[in-house]
């Protein structure tokens, strides 16, 4: 059996085209980076981790009024969704001051933040994504301020949604990074993944900075334990039914 045309492969994932234009069928891989790639490895049985966290949560947030890409799991690893046009912009949402804000800020790690901080990076690996200014939005033209603002306001839903769901599988929701496309009718909709890949995790249960990490930050710090903290957040995921 020959593999299938690849359309595109990106850092996690290989995206394939089927019979229908408007349908693709995307591979979830077991490599990690971090750093802007500047750091590889493996993780061992992240590829079906990840699609089955990402499918049951996608799942969750359509339940609710969240429009996103998730058709079906046709494979452990593998996930039906409807074929997008990317913005090319990365939206992150952050409740707790951690990495790059502290890095950048001299917030101190763990400080609640008073509201939800809405921020847009420009989705180019060249320019190692940078974190843009509205006006800078403005200039490079990546979307219509309409666009940017339903953006803003889709990111704090899925945040509102996503905190209470992870409360109570005893974790804190910490930040995490959203991509939207437009699909074929020209509707913004939500893609991409939602997994310790892409939302800073923390165990409600452990009281220490290394131990309470479920994400990909034990990948990129080298703590050690990384299938077992994914497995960990796919368990607990898995124990709230849609």
């Amino acid at each position: 059996m020959t593999e299938p045309q690849i359309l595109y492969e990106g850092k996690a994932k290989i995206l394939y085209p089927t019979d229908d234009p408007n349908i693709l069928l995307t591979r979830f891989k077991d490599d990690a980076t971090a750093f802007n790639a500047q750091k590889r490895g493996t993780i061992v049985g992240k590829g079906e981790m990840n699609c089955a966290i990402s499918s049951h949560l996608f799942q969750m947030l359509e339940a609710k009024g969240v429009p996103t890409h998730w058709i079906d799991r046709p494979a452990t690893n593998e996930m039906r969704v409807r074929a997008v046009k990317i913005v090319p912009l990365e939206v992150v949402v952050r409740n707790i001051a951690a990495g790059s804000l502290c890095r950048e800020t001299g917030l101190a790690v763990g400080m609640e933040l008073p509201r939800p901080l809405v921020e847009f990076y420009y989705k180019n690996d060249e320019l190692g994504d940078p974190l843009l200014t509205i006006d800078r939005l403005r200039l490079l033209q990546l979307a219509t301020p309409e666009q940017i603002e339903q953006l803003r306001q889709m990111a704090l839903q899925v945040n509102q949604i996503l905190t209470a769901f992870f409360q109570e599988c005893g974790i804190t929701l910490v930040d995490f990074k959203l991509e939207f496309g437009m699909d074929a009718e020209g509707n913004l909709i939500l893609a991409d993944e939602i997994s310790p890949d892409t939302c800073r995790l923390w165990n409600q249960a452990a009281t220490d900075p290394s131990q309470r990490v479920m994400d990909k930050d034990r990948f990129r710090h080298d703590l050690g334990n990384v299938e077992e903290a994914y497995r960990q957040v796919l368990e607990r995921v898995l124990a709230h039914p849609v």
